[in-house]
């Protein structure tokens, strides 16, 4: 066991000496489950896990189009303080899109656009 900048992991010796944009860029890559569980490894991750370009990729590209449909759409965008809390908010609080037709969330985990249909949404021949 080698021992480098004083950290070491279970016996493995975790050296990173990539700029904090870089591992933000890697962890982008992942999925949010794996970018929460890997904020546990060390400081450079929690960091860069809290980067709004890590949040920003697990968001839908047209999200501000989904929530101008929304009567609440906008103010959730203006309320949070960052990508990750916008997130977070979308996978726990459905929104009501599409005039009352539509469920808009995040799956937790994947990111993972989910829309639930209402009845009156459907036909059925």
């Amino acid at each position: 066991m080698e021992m480098r900048s004083g950290r070491v992991v279970r016996g493995v010796p975790l050296n990173i000496d990539l700029p904090e944009g870089c591992v933000a860029n890697v962890l982008s890559l992942t999925t949010p489950q794996d970018v929460c569980r890997l904020s546990a490894v060390s400081p450079i991750f929690k960091s860069a896990a809290e980067s709004d370009d890590v949040w920003q990729r697990f968001l839908p590209n047209d999200l501000e189009s989904i929530l101008s449909t929304a009567l609440d759409g906008s103010l959730l965008l203006s309320s949070a303080s960052s990508k990750k809390e916008v997130y977070f908010s979308l996978c726990d609080n459905p929104i009501i899109v599409d005039h009352g037709r539509k469920s808009f969330s995040l799956e937790k985990n994947s990111g993972k656009i989910c829309y639930v249909l209402s009845a009156r949404d459907l036909v059925i021949t």
